[in-house]
């Protein structure tokens, strides 16, 4: 989460370059390449059932495709601030899915995780309500209308069930082969958008440091922190996994301050402390009797 924060902050120099899909195109297409050897099944893995060949489109759908559409346009439509504020929810709905898609049991401690998670993002992306409202007003836009809404509430669902469908997954596919194919869907899903995108697009203009940028994109977006985010969910239940996502905005903020150049104030500085203090929470080893209970599930 902390690579993906990384990346999300400095996606702000590739989308100001590419159209979105072409974008997206491009992304999956490289990593398509890179992930040629993660393709075939080992002997060791068991043959994947319809079931798992349905879960694999459903994760490269709602946690590639819809994900990305919901929240650029959501974005658009409404405002950064909201966008902020309800992405803050990320770790309460993956919470509720895992609860009743997978049966999780939620424990106190990850419960209180899940609020300081929840808090923490909501504080930073509040304390800039006063600034960011203006900025709309003084550009004629309206601040949170209900279609971008409902567009970010539809982004924050679908990047829940992409950690819910990826911890069922987890225990039947490993995780190098659910990243190349669940890639390979994702290519197969832009590829018509991005063909039309780059009918128009003048690749002769883009300099060498933004390719660079851009196959660091693409590898750490469709290849490694997949592969991380697999790996961990074999080990870990979804719930707690879902307070993992606070490090995204945490570590986005730290590109846009160190990088970018953007101010860093007081109200930051205490929301990203309470979403640290969710993380130590959710993930403080338990006693030993609930840590059997727990691996008995």
């Amino acid at each position: 989460m902390t690579l993906v924060g990384s990346y999300v902050g400095l996606s702000k120099w590739l989308v100001a370059v590419f159209p979105v899909f072409l974008l997206a195109w491009l992304r999956f297409g490289i990593a398509a390449v890179a992930m040629l050897g993660w393709v075939r099944r080992p002997a060791d893995e068991p043959a994947p059932t319809r079931q798992d060949r349905g879960l694999l489109f459903l994760e490269s759908l709602l946690g590639n495709f819809l994900f990305s559409i919901c929240m650029l346009y959501g974005v658009q439509l409404s405002t950064a601030l909201a966008a902020g504020v309800i992405m803050a929810a990320l770790p309460g709905a993956v919470a509720l899915l895992s609860r009743l898609f997978l049966g999780e049991r939620l424990q106190r401690r990850v419960l209180a995780g899940i609020a300081c998670a929840v808090g923490g993002i909501a504080l930073v992306s509040l304390s800039k309500a006063a600034p960011q409202a203006q900025a709309a007003a003084d550009a004629g836009m309206h601040a949170a209308p209900l279609a971008g809404n409902l567009l970010l509430v539809a982004a924050v669902f679908c990047e829940a069930s992409y950690v819910v469908i990826g911890k069922k997954l987890s225990g039947r596919i490993g995780p190098r082969r659910i990243s190349a194919l669940v890639n390979l869907w994702g290519l197969a899903l832009v590829t018509p958008l991005g063909l039309w995108q780059a009918l128009s697009f003048d690749f002769t203009a883009v300099r060498g440091p933004t390719w660079a940028l851009l196959v660091f994109y693409a590898l750490a977006a469709s290849m490694v922190t997949v592969w991380l985010w697999m790996s961990g969910l074999r080990h870990v239940p979804a719930s707690q996994a879902g307070v993992f996502t606070v490090m995204l905005p945490v570590s986005a903020a730290a590109v846009g301050v160190l990088l970018l150049g953007e101010p860093f104030s007081a109200a930051q500085a205490g929301a990203f402390a309470l979403a640290l203090l969710g993380v130590v929470l959710a993930t403080w080893p338990a006693r030993a009797g609930a840590s059997t209970s727990t691996s008995a599930r």
